[in-house]
């Protein structure tokens, strides 16, 4: 008999699996929290020190900066999407193994600007040898890969912020999801890479069915469909990958809110009878935002006119009320100070949620490690601001 869960019983879940129904314990492993989400999103390092710190008891900025540069359970390198994440560095054998067995779309750089594939094999090479054991700059790392692969490398083809960047670029998040290259500390204002430790990845297939078997005890329930849009793949990829996974036994089918196609690790079919509830606060592009589906019931009515950009999820940190987006908001820091205004959309708050709003106020400056003042109103700042 086919299992049917509700939207209360997904949501629930999924929170209690992302310690956002319960902070995890002091003793939780920093790189522990962001296993469990699958990387936080580090474009922008504040929102990923925020997204594990509110996800955690005592963790601060410190602490996911002290697991990035000190004890180095943490890296910063291209995940899913091809975009920045934190991502366990015990689990790079995994992401790496993953990562380069997704099939990519179509370049979308023209034809004199693309590079083959052999060509970006050949660089992804350079970048690696070039990074072994040192740190360097954007500059210094253009530098290395030309004079390793030839001077077409070089050539300023790529548009990019005010200027051209060279035509290697345009591969550069594979070396980061190959293994070949991780942010290095900081060197001054200036960004550095190096390359992460030795390690062996794991066989590609294998890694694949793990990383399906953990979105899906995360997310879950999902469809290949959603898979694919998490993890930048190809629609038909993830639909036959799905296919031959539950034919093998290892995923099962279920229906989700009167849907069929929806889909669970196989046995992993008890949610909680009680629906998700509480206030909690989540910066930009967090992974329970960016990953949970149907969009449409975690964005309801306003929500999803206001806290999406043509449907992506990420451009504005999010207010959840039960498990739902219910408003947007922002934080502006001045010194040891910060303003967090929160935007309330189409409902009112109950006493209950007001003390836990405030609650909230007030651990994302501890995370920050700032002194956090609450204003709820309206947010006039744009996305990503």
């Amino acid at each position: 008999m086919t299992v049917g869960i509700t939207w209360s019983e997904a949501s629930a879940r999924r929170m209690e699996r992302q310690f956002l129904a319960n902070p995890a314990a002091k003793d939780t492993g920093v790189a522990e929290i962001v296993g469990a989400m699958l990387g936080a999103h580090a474009q922008v390092l504040s929102a990923a020190e925020l997204s594990v710190g509110v996800r955690a008891v005592g963790v601060t900025r410190a602490g996911v900066r002290d697991a990035l540069r000190e004890t180095r359970s943490l890296v910063k390198t291209h995940g899913p999407r091809g975009t920045v994440h934190l991502l366990p560095a015990a689990e790079l054998p995994l992401w790496c193994a993953v990562l380069p067995a997704v099939p990519s779309g179509a370049s979308p750089f023209a034809a004199g600007v693309r590079v083959s594939e052999e060509q970006a094999r050949e660089i992804v090479t350079a970048i690696g040898e070039a990074l072994d054991g040192v740190c360097l700059t954007v500059d210094e790392l253009s530098e290395e890969v030309v004079a390793r692969v030839g001077s077409w490398a070089g050539d300023l083809v790529m548009p990019a912020f005010q200027g051209m960047w060279p035509r290697w670029r345009q591969v550069m998040h594979r070396a980061g999801q190959s293994g070949a290259l991780c942010f290095g500390p900081d060197r001054g204002r200036k960004v550095t890479y190096t390359r992460p430790p030795r390690f062996t990845p794991m066989p590609a297939e294998e890694a694949v069915r793990e990383l399906v078997r953990r979105y899906l005890r995360a997310y879950g329930p999902a469809t290949p469909r959603g898979f694919a849009k998490w993890l930048a793949a190809g629609g038909g990829w993830a639909t036959e990958l799905f296919g031959r996974l539950a034919g093998e036994g290892l995923i099962e089918e279920v229906v989700f809110e009167g849907e069929a196609g929806w889909w669970v690790a196989s046995g992993d079919t008890e949610f909680p009878k009680e629906g998700a509830s509480g206030v909690r606060l989540l910066p930009y592009f967090d992974a329970y935002g960016i990953a949970a589906q149907p969009r449409e019931l975690l964005f309801p009515g306003d929500a999803y006119r206001r806290a999406l950009a043509r449907g992506q999820a990420g451009n504005y940190p999010v207010l959840l009320v039960d498990g739902v987006v219910a408003g947007v908001w922002h934080q502006r820091r001045r010194g040891r100070r910060t303003t967090v205004t929160v935007e309330v959309l189409g409902r009112r708050l109950g006493a209950r949620e007001e003390r836990e709003l405030a609650a909230q106020v007030g651990r994302v400056g501890e995370v920050l490690e700032a002194e956090a003042e609450l204003v709820v109103g309206t947010v006039t700042a744009g996305p990503h601001a």
